[in-house]
């Protein structure tokens, strides 16, 4: 007997082991359960996620001999032969090889006929946005009002392609993407059943690879199996897909982090090494930058599926730089097709990470040693290296040098206001300290209240930030607390009361401007609004 593929022998049999479609089933299992289908249904939604699947079993429910079920019996010759793929009153058309108006009158026209076994003769016309203008227009009375005996199924990809008066006249259903946990949880069942053995980890990457389709999840646990000769592992899995690059990944983000330029290239030769599918590792990388950003921004988030090494560099890069690093790896996977080189586009992404950073970053990047020097120190030591300039950090998006503010002298008794205006803070730094107040300073330690409403500022990359800041300001070491409570002076809010007053003092000589009442009294003239000048401008 010949081997049948895992996305038919485990297709499903049932509306209740359709999985991730729960809104869908519910619909069409109360529908065919008070024999109230409508004539004409659109099945819509990426590939692999049940489209074809769930048609079939509503030809079973309609034409199952126990009546008509949500539920059918799957014993009964009707229930087989569509299990089979032969019964006679299911007819599947595939609409990107008939696209033609004939093709439709001819279904048409074979439709005024009664079915030859079942209860109903079932159209199910697949991928339907490729049928012509014409094969619309022929098939639009038919699915407004087809023959009792008929029911039309159409599935599509794109229902953007197809006419609005199609679309009128069809009950439609939008499949979702299923969740990459469902198509895991599906193969780790699929391997029991089979008698086999998986690495979790392994699992995990077919489930992401299948991107949402449970046919594609299948198709590929079914390669990983003639790939790995009976026991799945990560690594062989990894290689199969071209993503066993995931560990370099990791290391190639913790020399990133440090800043270390020859680290990075290193890691890049080694990659090249196993011959990897560079878009796939750009894809992977922005992969990864979202994982970290979401355990930054929500520590719950992480889950069991989450490498160690996750946490690690969540808590090594700051959040700013991860916002950034996306972004760079989202748009180097987007330009790879006009790279000259996939490999040194692929550099050039990296390399793009150590170029550009927020202004409120830390250190400078690590340079490599030129050719015939051996200290540990790129620009020199002694005199020479404390006159030598900082090499200007650049604004991915102005271009233009960015310089670190440097921070203003303020005097001892001066409000927290005026201090923290002369902080060397940019960023959210800054704006954490913006809407703090100042509580007391007990020996080397500064207490600060935070505003309830900005709690969500309050991490520790930037809290320590702001203990630095205040140390550079305050001539000594601080220790730095901060507490969440209501307020009443952080510098926001001062500057908030400054602009109410502003604005009351414009919208007060606006009023009393001899000018202004003259046109108010010769042409009811109003004052719709009043935007204060600042006087220094």
């Amino acid at each position: 007997m010949s081997y049948l593929a895992l996305a038919r022998k485990w297709r499903p049999r049932r509306f209740e082991d359709v999985l991730g479609q729960p809104h869908v089933v519910q619909a069409l299992s109360h529908a065919l359960a008070g024999d109230r289908l409508h004539p004409a249904i659109l099945l819509t939604g990426t590939r692999g996620v049940g489209k074809t699947t769930l048609a079939r079993l509503i030809a079973k429910g309609l034409n199952c001999e126990t009546g008509v079920t949500p539920t059918p019996c799957g014993k009964c010759p009707s229930c087989q032969q569509v299990d089979e793929g032969r019964f006679v009153d299911l007819l599947e058309i595939d609409a990107a090889s008939h696209t033609g108006v004939d093709n439709v009158r001819e279904l048409i026209d074979n439709a005024q006929y009664s079915p030859s076994r079942g209860r109903y003769k079932v159209y199910l016309i697949d991928e339907v946005h490729m049928l012509s203008k014409a094969a619309f227009n022929a098939l639009l009375k038919t699915l407004e009002e087809p023959p009792p005996h008929v029911k039309f199924i159409l599935a599509t990809t794109d229902p953007q392609k197809l006419p609005i008066t199609v679309l009128s006249r069809c009950l439609q259903f939008n499949l979702k993407r299923l969740p990459a946990a469902t198509i895991r949880e599906l193969l780790a069942r699929v391997l029991v059943e089979e008698k086999l053995a998986a690495e979790p980890p392994a699992l995990a990457e077919l489930a992401r690879a299948a991107d949402g389709s449970m046919r594609d999840g299948l198709s590929l646990l079914d390669q990983a199996i003639a790939h790995c000769g009976g026991r799945l592992t990560r690594a062989a899995v990894e290689e199969m897909l071209g993503t066993m690059g995931r560990q370099e990944l990791y290391a190639l983000l913790r020399a990133v982090a440090a800043h270390d330029a020859a680290a990075v290239l290193a890691g890049i030769e080694r990659l090249d090494t196993q011959a990897p599918d560079y878009e796939a590792l750009l894809k992977e990388l922005g992969g990864v930058l979202q994982r970290i950003a979401l355990v930054q921004m929500l520590p719950r988030a992480a889950d069991a599926e989450d490498d160690a090494a996750i946490g690690e560099l969540a808590a090594k890069i700051p959040a700013e730089d991860v916002q950034l690093y996306y972004e760079i790896a989202v748009h180097g996977r987007r330009d790879l097709e006009w790279a000259p080189d996939p490999r040194a586009h692929f550099e050039m992404t990296l390399l793009r990470l150590l170029a550009f950073r927020p202004e409120s970053g830390g250190a400078a990047m690590k340079a490599a040693p030129a050719a015939g020097t051996s200290g540990a120190s790129p620009r020199g030591t002694g005199a020479a290296a404390a006159a030598a300039p900082a090499a200007p950090m650049v604004s991915p998006v102005s271009a233009t040098p960015a310089v670190r503010p440097a921070a203003a002298a303020v005097a001892g008794d001066a409000p927290w206001d005026q201090r923290v205006e002369a902080l060397d803070l940019q960023g959210y730094p800054k704006q954490l300290a913006r809407h703090t107040e100042w509580v007391e300073r007990s020996g080397d330690t500064v207490r600060l209240r935070l505003d309830p409403k900005m709690k969500h500022l309050l991490q520790d990359d930037r809290r320590i930030a702001l203990e630095q800041a205040l140390t550079r300001q305050l001539g000594g070491s601080v220790r730095l607390a901060v507490e969440v409570g209501e307020v009443t002076r952080t510098p926001a809010l001062l500057e908030q009361q400054r602009a109410q007053q502003k604005q009351q003092a414009a919208e007060s000589a606006v009023a009393q401007d001899p000018t202004v009442r003259a046109l108010q009294e010769q042409f009811g003239a109003t004052v719709r609004s009043v935007t204060p000048v600042d006087g220094s401008k």
